[in-house]
């Protein structure tokens, strides 16, 4: 998995890509959760996202979580056929908010 982080309107957004499994979601959790803990509303782009298990899916849920709790914008844009299929099996895609890009979710 890799990461890139940058500012797009009044977000940040954490991009991700490759494989978000059990070695590597500790990373996405952290990048997230940073994030947030600066006060940033939260995009995470999971359009590079080639497999996503459960481990990253309760990283996503956490920093949904803790943005609910800081009343910090979270959402998801991009997101991957891989990564929506699993989100549609765990009914999280009714959960989250996704867009198709971050142009949707500034405008909005």
């Amino acid at each position: 998995m890799e990461y890139k982080i940058r500012n797009e309107g009044d977000f940040t957004v954490v991009a991700l890509s490759g494989e978000v499994d059990l070695h590597y979601s500790p990373e996405a959790r952290k990048q997230i959760l940073a994030q947030l803990n600066k006060n940033n509303n939260v995009l995470v782009d999971l359009s590079g996202v080639s497999y996503i298990d459960s481990s990253g899916i309760a990283s996503l849920v956490e920093g949904f979580q803790l943005a609910r709790n800081k009343k910090l914008q979270f959402g998801l844009v991009g997101v991957s056929a891989a990564a929506r299929q699993v989100l549609q099996l765990a009914r999280l895609d009714k959960v989250f908010l996704i867009k198709d890009s971050i142009q949707d979710f500034i405008t909005s």
